[in-house]
């Protein structure tokens, strides 16, 4: 590969990485041609972008990013493709489903959120990250639910409230 080429591989992978908060280092590698088309079907499914990288350059990108990536680099060995993805648990969600069928992809390392988990024995921890917009619905139905008491409240008592007054009106007539 030129030179050339290589710089431009760095800085399309040095954007990424600076664009994606959430990204995940993969093995691959034992996947046969169909395996891996199938993988790839999934992942643009899910969102996900999945990129074969070579080791040498992804590490000189992350180099080239603000963030600390330190962690990442004993990973950076064998066969690495990496995803990108938006919601931080939908990697691990794909890789798991995958998985029912075949014994790839393998995770190496993620980096979600300024956090990294280093290792496959984290996948299932990793499903069990809620992305942004859950996190948010939880705290909408936590802020919701003593408003909803409060009107289930009112409504019952205006329920009672009547019931007497129909009571009292009826007795008096």
């Amino acid at each position: 590969m030129r030179k050339k080429d290589k710089k431009i591989l760095i800085d399309s992978l040095t954007q990424q990485l600076e664009e994606n908060n959430n990204f995940y280092i993969t093995d691959i590698a034992s996947l046969n041609a169909e395996d891996t088309s199938n993988l790839r079907r999934v992942s643009f499914k899910n969102g996900i972008q999945v990129v074969m990288v070579k080791n040498t350059l992804l590490r000189k990108a992350m180099d080239n990013v603000d963030k600390d990536f330190s962690e990442l680099y004993p990973t950076l060995v064998g066969n690495t493709a990496i995803m990108f993805s938006e919601a931080g648990n939908a990697p691990a969600k794909m890789i798991k489903e995958f998985r029912k069928k075949k014994d790839k992809p393998i995770v190496k390392s993620a980096f979600i959120e300024e956090t990294a988990y280093i290792g496959d024995e984290n996948l299932d921890f990793l499903v069990s990250i809620k992305s942004k917009d859950e996190l948010i619905a939880d705290i909408v139905a936590l802020l919701q639910s003593p408003v909803k008491n409060v009107i289930s409240s009112l409504q019952s008592g205006g329920n009672t409230l009547t019931g007497i007054l129909k009571t009292l009106s009826e007795k008096e007539g």
